[in-house]
């Protein structure tokens, strides 16, 4: 199987057999050429050569729609919901032979309902779709591929939206789909997913096929060797010596609180440092890193930037003061994915690359190029979609724009989410940088290995409170863990 974008190769002679009723994992840096043969395989692109073999059939699909009648489901990486609509009508997108407003609505709700119930999902069928959770979303988009009964499901990183019971929740479902004879082509970064569920994994870089082997001789380790070259061991950065406690604060926030969300948060960033929060899904994390750069009121509390007391009215207002944010969602709530990364990355930043209130293409190219090779993002795409890119190289498009004017303090909410193994070490390595820079750093992550390896400091919230602190050899996955579920612990033991 080959495919060419342009000159770009990203696939280049792959021959690979998936077994009936199995669950194959694919693995791989951003640009390996994952995503690119799972979107062959589902009719989303055409191979430029080779054959696609099915149930014995050779068969060409031109579009996804003659994939799905051949029995199979894609979940893509990038949701594709429609907002306005309902969850369940989402779910049942493109299975009624009529407009979605005539569809029959009780006999779509007891499919809807068998379905939640077999997935063990929780997700109200009448609400907009657009108005849930990122997370939740990704269950919509579970649910209509199951709705499909699809022999054939790819699952283009279906935990990257996903945390704690949640993903785990997925990993039941996949088990379930392969106790039934379906078959899974997996899609993911995380290689404890892709150990915990495969049958076989397949390890994929630029564009060639590395190796296919049985899963249960295969380590994270071993894995991660045959992707970048390199052992896991070497994907955190070396510490500097944590800053000293009378350091100057970047960030400090004092009685912070929003009803029904958090209550009485204090914390401090200092210069220098990297502060982690860690927390189940809904503690409210992003809540509270939303309400410091203003996208949320808070009800009371006050917030400090070098200085600068909020609490801020807005992201404007609290980028004046220093303080910026990468959100969780790129594609909701961060990038133009129809626009350059030139424009994308100046966006925020207009009046520094003009002259006489006209936008100096001469000067944003100067700029960037002395940022991009500092993110990791070759000056050449500087012209490119933001939407071409890998999920990689978008998410250091973000942290370029924030990093064009050098912060005091700088939030990064899930900054590796569906970003792979490869470029989450380069992230790494920024967010460390940042902070030896002499800036502060606060991550909210669902990635407890990710806060051990990265953080000087990790908060740990639970019901909307910080319940507890962890300094340096504190932190492990243990102890986290042990803050993370103990009032669910007392309430089983009670």
């Amino acid at each position: 199987m080959a495919k060419h974008f342009g000159g770009a190769v990203a696939l280049h002679g792959i021959d690979l057999t998936i077994e009936q009723g199995e669950v194959h994992c694919l693995v791989g840096e951003n640009g390996a050429g994952k995503s690119t043969l799972g979107k062959v395989i589902a009719g989303v692109h055409r191979p430029d050569a080779g054959q696609l073999i099915l149930r014995g059939e050779p068969v060409d699909f031109r579009s996804p729609r003659a994939s799905i009648a051949a029995g199979i489901a894609f979940i893509a990486q990038e949701l594709a919901i429609v907002p306005d609509r309902s969850v369940i009508e989402n779910v049942f997108l493109g299975q009624a032979g009529r407009a979605l407003d005539l569809v029959p609505r009780r006999r779509l709700r007891a499919k809807y309902d068998a379905l939640a119930a077999k997935a063990g999902f929780d997700v109200d069928p009448a609400a907009p779709a657009g108005s849930l959770r990122l997370a939740d979303q990704q269950k919509v988009e579970i649910l209509r591929s199951l709705a499909r009964d699809a022999d054939l499901i790819i699952m283009d990183e279906p935990t990257a939206s996903l945390a704690g019971s949640d993903a785990d929740q997925l990993l039941r479902i996949i088990d379930d789909l392969r106790s039934e004879g379906r078959t899974v082509v997996f899609v993911t970064h995380f290689l404890a997913d892709a150990l915990a569920v495969a049958d076989r994994i397949t390890v994929l870089k630029d564009g060639r096929l590395v190796r296919s082997s049985p899963a249960d001789g295969e380590t994270a380790d071993g894995l991660v060797e045959s992707m970048l070259g390199r052992s896991l061991g070497s994907m955190f950065p070396d510490r500097l010596d944590s800053p000293p406690v009378t350091a100057d604060p970047a960030l400090e926030v004092t009685g912070l609180s929003r009803d029904g969300e958090f209550h009485d948060v204090d914390l401090k960033v200092r210069r220098g440092e990297v502060v982690g929060i860690a927390g189940l899904v809904g503690a409210g994390r992003t809540e509270l890193v939303e309400t410091l750069v203003g996208l949320r009121r808070p009800r009371a509390g006050n917030v400090t930037v070098a200085g600068h007391s909020g609490p801020f009215r807005s992201p404007r207002h609290a980028q004046q003061a220093g303080l910026v944010m990468v959100p969780e969602s790129r594609k909701d709530h961060g990038l133009v994915l129809g626009r350059t990364v030139r424009e994308n990355v100046t966006l925020p930043h207009l009046a520094s690359v003009s002259r006489l209130s006209f936008v100096s293409k001469a000067r944003q190219t100067d700029v960037l190029g002395e940022l991009l090779p500092q993110v990791g993002l070759d000056p050449a795409r500087i012209d490119s979609l933001v939407g071409e890119l890998s999920g990689g190289n978008q998410q250091k498009v973000m942290f370029a724009r924030w990093l064009l004017e050098r912060p005091t303090a700088l939030i990064a909410d899930e900054p590796t989410r569906g970003v792979d193994v490869g470029a989450r070490a380069g992230l790494y390595e920024l967010l460390r940088s940042v902070a030896d820079e002499g800036a502060g750093v606060l991550i909210v992550s669902s990635d407890n290995e990710e806060l051990v390896g990265l953080a000087d400091r990790v908060l740990v919230m639970r019901t909307g409170r910080v319940v507890g602190e962890l300094v340096g050899d504190e932190i492990d996955e243990d102890h986290l863990l042990q803050l993370m579920f103990a009032e669910e612990a007392r309430e089983e033991s009670a």
